[in-house]
């Protein structure tokens, strides 16, 4: 059985959720990245508005009903077809072509400040997950990826957070016991199954705080925490 830490002075290590939590879509819009209908339109000019709606809602229910992050191409083939357009090997390769992160992704403005932070101090950290294998490269892309040891990406491991291995996978790499590691997520659920597996954890919640389990309402309130680095 594992219990929720009582404090937080043991605490050597903060593990982020990434999307909702460091970086958002330029245009409130995850997936698929934001040039995909200037892409496709390249390839079959004829579609209309509402149908990229429909394709994307298609897209969307994958994410949902899959136990893990699905292959970039898979997702893009589904969407595709749904549009009515023939996935070619050209296509597939249009809509995964190396772009910088910057034209689609930002931090949010309170990241960089807590990043530095809690990196003078000794504070280790790490990242949990559910995207693709690019998660890395996207936030070297955004100037952040070196503040983190550790990745636990859900299209690596095969499985989507609350599964115990995706937070296990960050802790060990860390040399970390859960009860060192605070987890921090956008999803106040997910942070409750953190502290279940014995991890601190902290909802962010920018709009307000929520009810029922440990939440901030900004990343530089972590920089109020103690660590015991």
């Amino acid at each position: 059985m594992t219990t929720s830490p009582t404090s937080t002075t043991a605490l050597r290590a903060v593990l982020f959720d990434s999307g909702g939590v460091l970086m958002r879509p330029i245009g409130g819009r995850w997936n698929p990245r934001a040039d995909f209908e200037e892409t496709v339109l390249a390839h079959a000019s004829s579609l209309t508005p509402q149908q990229f709606a429909a394709a994307i809602a298609a897209g969307d229910h994958v994410f949902s009903a899959s136990s893990s992050t699905p292959e970039y191409d898979d997702y893009h083939r589904v969407v595709l077809c749904h549009l009515g357009v023939d996935a070619t090997p050209e296509l597939l390769a249009d809509l995964r072509r190396d772009v910088p992160p910057s034209t689609f992704l930002e931090t949010y403005p309170d990241v960089e400040q807590t990043l530095e932070g809690l990196n003078r101090r000794g504070v280790r950290m790490a990242v949990v997950s559910d995207a693709w294998p690019n998660l890395p490269d996207l936030h070297a892309g955004l100037g952040i990826s070196h503040f983190f040891e550790a990745y636990a990406i859900s299209a690596v491991l095969g499985c989507n957070k609350p599964d115990p291995r995706m937070y296990h996978h960050a802790s060990t790499a860390l040399g970390l016991a859960p009860a060192q590691c605070l987890f921090v997520d956008d999803d106040p659920e997910l942070v409750a199954a953190a502290i279940r597996l014995g991890y601190a954890g902290r909802a962010l919640c920018r709009d307000s705080a929520v009810p029922g389990v440990p939440s901030i309402t900004s990343l530089t309130q972590l920089l109020g925490l103690s660590f015991g680095c």
